[in-house]
């Protein structure tokens, strides 16, 4: 299976813009700059994709391993927030911050999904720097 994305800019670094289109069209010549990544432009940027498709990445890994447990939950909210040292423009960190509602799990059990789904979901494991994780059972 493969998923595609493109990506055009035209222009310098900073004076410059770009457009990113998705397989899915769901992007579908999102604007990107520099301003956007940054500063607080209004358009897309790589880190805020990352940061997206990791929180997805994680939630749908957490809902299957909760299912292999025998939980259903009712709700994973997963937000990822991915740094950036504009200085060595690298990125250096992805967190986790989970909320979740699992009817009759325990908190040893949630966490112990919750770990592993952070260590294995697919895009966990692309990534080459340190993943940190906040999970909340409400």
């Amino acid at each position: 299976m493969k998923r595609t994305a493109n990506a055009v800019w035209n222009g310098s670094l900073k004076e410059g813009e770009g457009t990113i289109t998705t397989q899915s069209h769901v992007l579908d010549q999102s604007k990107y700059c520099f301003n956007s990544r940054f500063g607080d432009g209004k358009s897309t940027n790589p880190d805020e994709l990352l940061a997206a498709a990791h929180a997805g990445c994680f939630a749908m890994a957490l809902s299957n391993i909760l299912g292999e447990a025998g939980f259903t939950p009712d709700t994973l909210n997963v937000t990822s927030a991915v740094t950036m040292n504009p200085d060595k423009l690298e990125l250096t960190g992805s967190h986790l911050t989970l909320k979740a509602k699992i009817p009759n799990i325990d908190n040893d059990t949630f966490m112990e999904c919750a770990n592993t789904a952070k260590d294995n979901c697919p895009v966990s494991k692309a990534l080459r720097f340190k993943i940190t994780m906040d999970a909340t059972l409400e």
